[in-house]
Parts: C-alpha cells; structure tokens; sequence
C-alpha cells in the first residue's frame, strides 16, 4: 500500500517503542498514513541514530526489543497507521566487541563463514585488517593493551573500552608477538587516512561496508526485516545510502522480489537534472529532489546575486576560497580525494594496476600515471557516481557521468601524451569497458562507490560550509550556485514525478539537514533585502563586544542566528555553538576534526556567546527588531512551503515535531526527541493537518492515478503566486517573494483563473467560497498568503 504521507520518528534509547507508540493517537488525528521509523535493528548500545548496526537478526533491545516493535504495530494498525522502516545495507559499525561477525572476521581472518560479509582488502594489509582505533602510535601506546578473558573464558586484548578477539593459540605469547600474531593490526588513528584497506561509509572508520551483494550476505542480513515485513508489522521501507552499494539495481530488485514490492524509497540525491535510473525497483527517492524545487520556489534570484557580491566584498573570501561556487567545490575535492579518501584513491590504483598487468595491451601504464588519473577524472564526476556494471551495457546516462570534458581536463595534467593515456584506461574501467574479470569488476564498483563518497564529502560536507552567501541553499541535494526555481522549473519538475514517479518520497526536514526547512524559509527571505541584510551584519560586527575570528564565519553565523530568531530565551548560545563548531570543522579552513585548532576553536565560542547567542545587549535587540520587520514574510514562506510540500506529487514525509513552528540546526539540535505538543499547535499545525486528512481521506486525488496541472496567474504580480491543480478538484495556491511583492505594490489586479466555476471552498478558512472562472488573487489571499480550495461537490461535497 502506498502511503498518504509518513510521520518520521527518531527513535533513541530516551524514545524507545512505548513513547513511540504513546504519540499514535496523536499522529493518527494529524492525518498522516504511516509512521517512519529510524533503524531498529540492534546497534551500538547508546546510539542516538541506530545507523550502527551490529546484529541484523535481532531488534535493539534498548527500544524495548521485537516484542516492542510488535506492539507498535499492534497499536499504530489499530489506530489506521502502518509502518516504514528506514534500513542500512551497506555498513555495519567496526566495534568488534558489540559485532559478532566482525568479531569472528578478526579472530579468524580471511577464512572465516563471515569473511565475505565485510568489504576488506587483505592482501593491501598484509593478510591483516587496519584498524586504526589507537590514540598513538602502537609502541607509545603499548602500555595501555591488557590481554584478559571474557565472562565465558574467551581470551581478548583489551584496550581502554575496546576488546578484540584473539587468534587461537596467540593468548600467551608477549605483547610485541601477540600482536604481530593477529589476523588484525591496531594502529594509531591517523593512518586511516593512507592505510585503511577496508571500505567504509564515506570516511567514518568506525563503519565497516558491508557486502550485501553476495546472496548469502544479503539473506543473512535481511532475514529479521523480511520476516516482519512478510508477517505484516513492517508496510514499507527506507533504505539508506544505495550509492555505497557495489550495484543498487541489483541490490534493489533482489530486495523488491523478497518484500513481494512494497513501497519503498532509496535515499538517493539527486544532482541537477540527473533522474532516478528508471530501472531501479522502488517507489523513488525519500525526496531531497523535491527540497530543492520547494526551496527554490522562495529564493530571490537577482537577490541571491546581489547578495553573493555582498557576502564577497564583506567576508573577502581569498582567490577560489568560497566566493564561487564551481571552484569551492573543485578545491574542496582536491581536499578530499587526496586526503580523507587517500586510502580509497591507493586501493583504486591498486586495482588498476592488477586490470593492467592482466592485459597486454595496457602493459607499462606506471601506477603514478594511474594513481593521478584516478584522482583527475574522480574531481570531475559531475553527479553522485556512475551506475554501470563491468562487461555490462553502457547507457547514454552512465557514460555521461565522465564526459568528454572531463577526460579532456584530466589529461591536461599530464606533461607528456603519451602518459595521459593513463586517463582512457582508468575511465574504461570505470564505465565497465575493459571486460568482466575480477580485477574489472572490483575496479568498476569500487569507483562509483568512491565516487559516492567523495561528492558527499567535497560538496555536502565540505563545500556547503566554504560557500555561504546564502545558506539556505547549502542543504543537501541543494545547488548553492542556482539557489533560485522559477515556477515554471518547479511545474516541469512535478509533471514529470506525476508521471514517471508518482508515489516517490518529498521532504522538506530530515534527521541530516543542516537546518531545518522553518529557518531555511526564514533565511531564504535574505534574498529579497540583500542590501538590507548587508547593512545590517555592518552593524552588528560594528556593535558586537567580541569580534569574529574571520567575517566568514560572522556572516553565516549571523545568518544563523537570524534563522533561530524564534529559539526560546536561553538557549540560542547553547544551541548555535555545536552547530558553528561543526560548520568550521566541515569547512576545514582554519581548523578540522582531524587538525584542530584550539585558540581559532575558542574565538568561535567567545564570538558567539558575546553576539549572535547574546541573550541581552545591542546585538540581540537589533536582530530581534531586523526579525520582526520580516515576520509577514517569513510567514508566507514557511506556509507556503508547507503547502506545496503536502500537495504537490509524491508522498510527503514530515519529520517529527515540524507540522508545528520547527527551528532546528544540524544533528544533534535536529535529534531531540520527539515531544507531542501541548495545546492545540499553531497556524503551521492547522494547515498540515488539514492537509494531511484531505490526502489521506481522498488518496486517488493525490495517489499515483492523480493529475497534476499547473494554474498560472494573471496580472502585474502573476510572478508572486504559484498554484497548481491536483486531479481538477483541489488547487494549492500559495505567495511566493511577499517581500518583493509589497514593494513593488501588492496583488493590484492580479487574478488566478480556476479549473471551473465552482464554487471552491477553502479547507483554511471554513466558510469562504470562490466562484466563478477566476478570483482575485488579493481576495483569495486576504486571511493568510495561502489557499487550499477544494471544490464543492467534489471532495467538499464527498467529506
């Protein structure tokens, strides 16, 4: 069954399967059709996002175990509602001690049953797995090793908290042997970056890829989630990161034929125009496609230009730093791939020299030119990764993932021709060109997969904290360079999801956007008053007691705080600090996670303590007055996207707590767990429920047999209204740039024609009709900057 719409929540040790069961009646009212849940399966104890899964076969008990998960489904079906789970098939966490089949990898090594669950290079290692979990270099922190036994009498090398399995026979000999004896090397943390030799989920080694495309892997892994899928607890699934897969379409039809196809979405990020690969078995994306089109809808485009010249002159951003976006992001994947993904590049190089020696055509390619063609053409990937199998077809798509250009630009770094073939070869075996070998096969996967992470990395991570003119445009899937969606992008987006992808998922909050989509609608009305905005941050940086340690770092964070205006007193420090900490962090230009800079670090914190967290002060009261000379249109924006979000084609996922005023940053601010709310909720809260209902109450008007027409207005402020008709009986009409629309006049004549005469009745104003071949726009919108009319007789008639 498709949904109407899902209600994600965040299940924590604190919000286990009670509380969840606890905000059903509750959530059933707000009208959504299934609740989606974060991972359930059995993770590392404490985790406060389940993505660590250690034990697929079993539901994490700190939630109150399968027993639990059964009970909410008992409750939420009786209460009208199914259940989505979210669940993450291409990594486990690499804590051996909670890993049982990571534990038997390491105490046995490649001949293990669980060797061919884990994607490990062992012959890079020596025959050895890298893990690099030591706060020094093996010989300074030897002192801190202690060989012992488990409860049962298992021997173990402990280590601080850690505990490792020893191989048979090696629980008596020295340190210095027993070490050396391992099917394992402990290192010192920092070799991760050139010596990891197995694969992980972007760059976190705390997560160890999985496998899944092995059928053994897959039904080992998978059996638990079938099981309650095929008994009916489980309705549909999220699966998270197919780009980490060595091949999702196989991967995704395997998992469409054991769930019989039920509704599922991939967390799939979309870049630019790139579709969904049509052959993929799945419902479509969890929507961070649509994110940017609604985002878009309300940012100002010759604003956000005036803005990003603003941002230039105030924050000065040095040479290709973070003043234009293609070459922040080009910088930014240099970083990356020569970097934090090092050791990924090597393994690649490694591979391509095996693909190399095998066939005497490519004989005398030197692993340096190899190396450096890796790196040249993987900068270049223009979207995620490439879908393409080694030997298999090539679709026009796939080899467009490395374009003419692309190779053109990398050979440009080679000084003799004749080694910038290094470039041919290494693009032939990424798209599958070269044969089907092993060696081939490895090496065409391993490159999307790297591909996949170093685009998250360089631009979602890294990037998007460089370039910040406007920052509610860096948000995933997002593209900062064109911040702005004309309607009539945003209409040809919708018409081809009606038609191609009809019950895909749509957001607008997850558990990983950098902010949520309250204070990116707030943020976006930036775009309208650049020079208002630029004003401003003069003043405040002219009045605030501590100073910036970079005006790049002032400009987002004033940003920032505009953004949380609404944050209760008391808490705007304590929740914009974590949040900047990790901004310069990401950026990586004055300090990092792996290189911190404690005294640039503590500029930071004084900064904003002293200024865009000051709860007293001149600062706070001329953004509190800056933010109440905005809050008409901030409004606008936030229940217009709301709007669009709940009608538009797809199924709308709400994240927790946001069909109310949600103001949150990037995790953990997002993170907290859910609260129902007390009292009846606010004007966001009254439109998202009726929403929801006259989805869930009428799903073929929005369901994939639904239409989609686009409504343009007439008149001198046609640009200002964007309205679109679902199945000729509901019109979603909403205000978009009301900032720019009140200075050059107001609705005037403007009128929106309607599918028919009517009489149309809006759900958000009881009582008020329109009828005849068109209305006002002025009159329509006279209440609030929104409409959902309904015709009467139809669905109204129906109700």
């Amino acid at each position: 069954m498709t949904p109407s719409a899902t209600y994600r929540l965040q299940l924590q040790p604190d919000f286990p399967f009670a509380a969840a069961a606890d905000a059903v009646p509750y959530l059933a009212e707000l009208g959504v059709s299934h609740l989606h849940l974060s991972p359930v399966l059995e993770a590392v104890p404490g985790s406060g996002h389940g993505y660590d899964v250690v034990d697929h076969s079993t539901v994490r008990a700190e939630f109150g175990g399968e027993e639990g998960l059964r009970e909410l489904a008992v409750t939420a079906h009786a209460h009208g509602l199914g259940i989505v789970l979210d669940i993450v098939p291409n990594h486990m966490a690499a804590v051996p001690r909670h890993n049982v089949a990571l534990w038997e990898v390491l105490r046995e090594g490649p001949e293990s049953p669980y060797a061919r669950w884990f994607d490990i290079d062992w012959a890079a290692g020596g025959g050895k797995v890298l893990l690099p979990v030591l706060a020094g270099r093996v010989g300074e922190e030897s002192g801190g090793f202690e060989p012992g036994t488990r409860d049962d009498g298992t021997p173990v090398l402990r280590y601080g908290a850690l505990e490792f399995p020893l191989r048979e026979g090696t629980a008596d000999l020295p340190l210095p042997e027993l070490l050396a004896a391992q099917h394992y090397r402990l290192a010192w943390w920092r070799l991760a970056r050139t010596e990891l030799n197995y694969r992980r989920f972007f760059t976190i080694s705390d997560l160890i890829g999985v496998r899944v495309e092995h059928p053994e892997v897959f039904a080992a892994t998978h059996a638990k989630i079938l099981e309650l899928v095929s008994e009916g607890v489980v309705d549909g699934l999220r699966v998270d990161h197919p780009d980490g897969l060595a091949d999702p379409a196989a991967y995704l039809g395997r998992l469409g034929d054991a769930t019989g196809g039920r509704w599922t979405v991939v967390e799939k990020i979309l870049t630019g125009s790139e579709a969904l690969p049509a052959g993929w078995a799945v419902a479509g994306t969890t929507g961070y496609d649509a994110l940017y089109r609604i985002d878009g809808l309300f940012t100002d485009p010759m604003g956000a230009a005036d803005l990003l010249g603003r941002y230039r002159d105030f924050a000065g951003p040095p040479g290709d730093r973070g003043g234009y976006w293609t070459a922040t992001v080009r910088r930014a994947a240099y970083r990356v791939v020569t970097h934090e993904l090092a050791a990924e590049t090597e393994w690649l190089t490694r591979l391509a020299v095996e693909a190399c020696a095998g066939d005497p055509a490519l004989h005398d390619h030197a692993p340096w030119a190899l190396r450096t063609a890796v790196r040249e053409l993987l900068v270049r990937v223009p979207v995620y990764r490439p879908y393409v199998t080694a030997g298999g077809p090539l679709t026009e798509v796939a080899e467009s993932t490395l374009p003419a250009e692309a190779v053109r630009d990398a050979k440009a770094v080679f000084s003799v021709s004749q080694e910038a073939e290094a470039v041919d070869v290494v693009r032939d075996l990424a798209l599958g060109r070269l044969g089907d070998g092993p060696e081939h096969a490895a090496f065409c996967a391993r490159f999307a997969q790297t591909a996949s992470a170093l685009h998250a990395k360089s631009v979602e991570d890294t990037a998007f904290y460089r370039y910040v003119p406007l920052i509610s445009a860096t948000e995933v899937g997002g593209d900062p360079g064109r911040p702005a969606v004309s309607p009539e992008e945003f209409h040809a987006f919708c018409a081809r999801v009606a038609r191609d992808w009809p019950a895909t998922g749509t957001v607008l909050t997850t558990h990983d956007t950098k902010r949520s989509g309250d204070v990116r609608a707030r943020i976006a009305v930036l775009s309208e008053c650049p020079e208002r905005w630029s004003s401003l941050v003069a003043q405040l940086t002219r009045a605030a007691s501590v100073p910036a340690p970079d005006p790049q770092l002032a400009w987002q964070a004033w940003q920032s705080a505009y953004g949380c205006a609404g944050v209760p007193s008391g808490e705007m420090a304590g929740r914009l600090e974590p949040a900047l900490l990790k901004a310069v962090r990401e950026a990586g230009l004055f300090t990092s996670w792996t290189e911190p800079d404690p005294a640039y670090e503590r500029a930071v914190t004084d900064f904003v303590a002293a200024g865009p967290g000051s709860e007293a002060g001149g600062t706070r009261s001329m953004m509190a007055g800056f933010a109440e000379s905005l809050a008409p249109f901030v409004r606008a924006n936030v229940l217009g996207a709301a709007l669009v979000h709940l009608t538009m084609p797809g199924v709308p996922d709400l994240y927790q707590g946001t069909e109310r005023e949600y103001i949150a940053l990037v995790d953990p601010d997002n993170r907290r767990p859910f609260g129902r709310p007390a009292g009846g909720g606010d004007e966001k809260t009254a439109l998202t429920t009726a929403a929801l209902r006259l989805r869930r109450e009428h799903p073929r008007l929005f369901g994939e047999s639904g239409t989609y027409a686009p409504l343009p207005a007439r008149g001198p402020a046609a640009a200002h209204c964007l309205a679109f008709c679902r199945s000729g009986e509901v019109v979603t009409a909403v205000t978009r740039l009301s900032l720019r629309l009140d200075e050059e006049g107001g609705w005037l004549d403007t009128e929106l024609p309607l599918p028919d005469e009517g009489p149309w009745t809006d759900l958000l104003s009881p009582g008020r009709e329109f009828t005849g071949p068109s209305v006002a726009v002025a009159q329509l919108f006279e209440d609030r900057p929104v409409a959902l009319l309904v015709r009467a007789g139809g669905v109204a008639g129906r109700g």
